[in-house]
C-alpha cells in the first residue's frame, strides 16, 4: 500500500509541516500559489502532483487559520494513460453558491470528500474554489491545502505486533451525552472536540456539531469541515488514508492523536462501544503491545470513552477498510506557539 500527503502551504515554514506528516507519506512541502480572481471567487490552482505509484482515491483538505467565514470546494483533474479527465467538483463546504460543476467523469467521480478514479492515475492537478467576503484577508492568514494520493491496495493485518508503547492525554467526550436528536450521528465533532481539548482549545460540543453540519447533505461527518473546524481554533490539519499502522504509530509517539474511521461488523472489534456500525469515528491515543488505546465517543458515559481495542482488530476495521484519519497539530508559529507535541 502507497499513499503519498502533497502539502501546498503558505505562513508556515515548510518544516513545521513536513515534521507533523509519517516518513513513509511525506513530499516536499511547497509554496501556496497566489489566489486569483475567478468569476468572484478566489481560486487556487495548485501544481501538477505525481504520486509514486499510480493512485486510485483522492482526499483534499483546507486547513486555513483565518477567522473570516467562507465557503469552499475542491476540483480535481487526474490524468490516466496519458489523457487529463475533465475537472470534477466535491461538495461545497460552508456558506457558498458556486458554478455548478460536473461531479463525476468517465475517469473520476467525487464521493463527497473524496475523488476516485476508475484506472489509477499517474498526475493530478488540484484546484480551490473559495467564496468570502474579504479573501484578502481570509488568505493573509497562515493556510495550507494538503491532497492524499492512495494507490487503492489495503494494507497488511498479518498481525504483526507493535513495538514499543505510547500513551496520550486525551480528555474523554461521550456523543451520548447530547440531546436525542444528534447524539447518535456526531462522532466526528465528538473527536474533534477531544483532540481539541488535548491541544487546550475546550469546546461545547453540540455548538461545534452545529458548525460541522452539512445541511445540504444532512451529515456530521464531513471530513473537510472538521478539518476547517479545527482549523478555526489554531490547529492546522488534514487527512490522511494511512498506509500501515507505523505510520499511525508515528504520530502518536510524537504526540499527536489520531481520530480513525473505522467500520465493522457484529463481532469484529472486541470490547467496542457499539456493537457494529457502517462508519464511525473514535481518536486513537496510544498502544501498547498488542492493544490500541481509543477514545470512543460512543461509550455511554465519559467515564466509559477511554478503552482498549485488540491492535489486530483495529488494523481490520480501520486500516482494512480505508485508513482514512484526521491528524491534527499546532505548529510553532501558530497564534498560541506551541509545538505539535503539548
Amino acid at each position: 500500500m502507497s499513499t503519498d500527503l502533497f502539502i501546498a502551504a503558505s505562513g508556515w515554514p515548510a518544516s513545521a509541516l513536513i515534521e507533523a506528516v509519517p516518513p513513509a507519506c511525506r513530499r516536499a512541502v511547497e509554496p501556496a500559489p497566489a489566489p486569483r480572481m475567478g468569476g468572484g471567487d478566489a481560486v487556487v490552482d495548485f501544481p501538477e502532483w505525481r504520486p509514486r505509484c499510480p493512485a486510485r482515491h483522492l482526499l483534499p483538505a483546507l486547513s486555513a487559520l483565518g477567522a473570516v467565514p467562507f465557503g469552499f470546494r475542491f476540483e480535481v483533474s487526474a490524468r490516466a494513460g496519458g489523457t487529463w479527465s475533465p475537472w470534477v467538483g466535491g461538495a461545497t463546504i460552508g456558506e457558498a453558491r458556486f458554478a455548478p460543476v460536473a461531479e463525476r467523469s468517465d475517469a473520476l467521480a467525487a464521493d463527497i470528500d473524496e475523488f476516485r478514479a476508475s484506472a489509477p492515475v499517474e498526475a493530478v492537478r488540484l484546484r480551490l474554489r473559495v467564496s468570502a467576503a474579504d479573501p484578502d484577508a481570509l488568505f493573509r492568514e497562515p493556510w495550507l491545502v494538503s491532497l492524499s494520493a492512495w494507490d487503492g491496495e489495503a494494507a497488511a493485518t498479518d498481525g504483526r505486533k507493535a513495538g514499543g508503547a505510547a500513551r496520550l492525554a486525551v480528555p474523554a467526550v461521550s456523543q451520548m451525552a447530547e440531546e436525542e436528536a444528534i447524539r447518535l450521528r456526531i462522532c466526528s465533532p465528538a473527536s474533534v472536540a477531544m483532540v481539541l481539548a488535548y491541544y487546550g482549545a475546550r469546546v461545547d460540543l453540540a455548538a461545534l456539531a452545529r458548525e460541522i453540519f452539512h445541511p445540504g447533505l444532512d451529515r456530521f461527518g464531513v471530513w473537510p469541515a472538521a478539518i476547517v473546524a479545527a482549523a478555526r481554533r489554531g490547529l492546522a490539519g488534514y487527512l490522511l488514508r494511512f498506509p500501515d499502522w507505523e505510520s499511525a504509530a508515528w504520530c502518536l509517539e510524537r504526540g499527536m492523536p489520531v481520530i480513525a474511521s473505522v467500520r465493522y461488523g457484529a463481532g469484529e472489534l472486541a470490547g467496542a462501544a457499539i456493537a457494529e456500525t457502517t462508519g464511525h469515528l473514535l481518536v486513537l491515543t496510544g498502544w501498547e503491545g498488542g492493544e490500541v488505546l481509543v477514545n470512543d465517543p460512543a461509550a455511554p458515559t465519559a467515564g466509559e470513552v477511554a478503552r482498549r481495542y485488540p491492535l489486530d482488530g483495529l488494523r481490520r476495521v480501520w486500516l482494512a477498510r480505508g485508513g482514512v484519519g484526521y491528524v491534527l497539530f499546532r505548529p510553532p508559529t501558530s497564534p498560541t506557539g506551541r509545538s505539535p507535541r503539548p
